[in-house]
């Protein structure tokens, strides 16, 4: 079930006060206050007007005078960010893109999941194998794939990784 925010002046609520479940658990709290305070200085990957233009197209989507077409991987990795990953992407999702243009004969508004698939949410904090239990892997912006105690731990500083990874990808 997806939850929206809908924040309300009078109560200052915002997407922040909406219950978080599946958070990693972050061994240094004060490392991650202090990496999101160098992420909150960043400029934004996104701006309100691409957003805008976004919602427009989704509209006419809603309204059955355009198709959506989303394409990419579920889950990225920092190592798969180059420009051949990222070209081939592009190229495939273009190109799908243009194929149903031409056969539906209306608008595709075309969505890439690129740039931030870079977390995942896990039903398990835990996994264990051969009765060694470990941190889940969420994702390359949480902790390492590898099933060892030092790469499940998860490290605010992957977040900062991740926002470089998504910023070359844009």
């Amino acid at each position: 079930m997806t939850v929206n925010a809908k924040p309300s002046a009078s109560a200052g609520n915002t997407w922040r006060d909406l219950p978080a479940a599946q958070q990693p658990e972050y061994p240094d709290a004060e490392a991650l206050r202090d990496v999101i305070a160098d992420l909150e200085s960043y400029p934004p990957l996104v701006f309100a007007g691409e957003c805008d233009q976004l919602r427009a197209r989704m509209a006419s989507v809603a309204k059955g005078e355009a198709f959506l077409l989303q394409g990419g991987d579920c889950a990225e990795a920092f190592d798969a960010v180059s420009a051949d990953h990222i070209r081939n992407k592009l190229k495939t999702l273009l190109q799908m893109g243009a194929v149903l243009t031409y056969a539906a004969s209306v608008p595709v508004v075309k969505v890439g999941r690129i740039a931030g698939q870079y977390s995942k949410p896990r039903s398990k904090g835990t996994e264990t194998r051969d009765g060694v239990t470990l941190p889940t892997y969420r994702g390359d912006s949480v902790n390492g794939f590898d099933f060892d105690e030092k790469a499940r731990i998860p490290d605010p500083e992957r977040l900062k990784r991740m926002y470089n990874a998504s910023a070359s990808t844009i």
